[in-house]
């Protein structure tokens, strides 16, 4: 899938499941794996998790021929981008407004949604070339907080990632949201710790429908 194709793709699917576990290796895979089998097809794994490069690689190779979307997430640098990248991410997320990572997705043909709060961070790293904004902590500002934005900034695909439910998901998308992020909510720490994939799978299902629901 080259760019364009990913950008839309993300688009379409909306959800963005995080990933951030404590420990990495087969059951991160496993992860991922549930979470594309519940519908959640566009998976983002955090450089946060131990070993996630290995993890990327070995998902990215096992997912090959599945309708799903592996990317990266808690980049801060160009230099990770640029290794996460070359170990199969499809598409790479950062917490903070990183110009240098920007650049860097960029020259790999790679879809970065880029970190930014305040309107000048959105609309910087909006003209330095994010192909999304993730706005983050959504959590602080709500789905109002996307509304106001959207406003003067309408051309902005806006990723709300922070404070993102299954009972927010209309009012989001309804804000104006190109695509919605959701972490604990989806794959939480009680679930990862019980190592319940079939829980993990019910979320990602719940998520997807609450999407359908919204998008009518």
């Amino acid at each position: 899938m080259d760019k364009y194709g990913a950008i839309h793709y993300m688009i379409e699917k909306c959800i963005i499941a995080v990933v951030r576990a404590d420990t990495g290796g087969e059951d991160l895979v496993k992860v991922v794996e549930a979470v594309a089998a519940g519908g959640v097809h566009c998976i983002e794994v955090t450089m946060t998790t131990p070993g996630a490069l290995e993890c990327i690689k070995v998902a990215s190779e096992k997912l090959e021929k599945a309708d799903a979307l592996l990317g990266v997430g808690s980049v801060l640098d160009p230099e990770t981008c640029r290794m996460a990248i070359l170990a199969g991410a499809q598409y790479v997320v950062t917490p903070s407004l990183s110009i240098p990572t920007i650049q860097m997705a960029r020259r790999y043909g790679r879809p970065i949604a880029c970190g930014a709060y305040t309107p000048t961070e959105i609309l910087t790293a909006w003209e330095n070339g994010a192909d999304f904004v993730k706005v983050f902590p959504a959590s602080v500002g709500g789905p109002s907080y996307i509304k106001a934005i959207k406003g003067p900034l309408p051309q902005i695909p806006l990723v709300p990632t922070g404070g993102v439910e299954l009972d927010n998901v209309d009012e989001f998308l309804g804000a104006g949201a190109a695509a919605l992020a959701v972490g604990g909510n989806l794959v939480s720490k009680k679930l990862l710790a019980a190592r319940d994939f079939d829980g993990i799978t019910a979320n990602a299902r719940a998520f997807a429908d609450a999407v359908k629901a919204a998008r009518g």
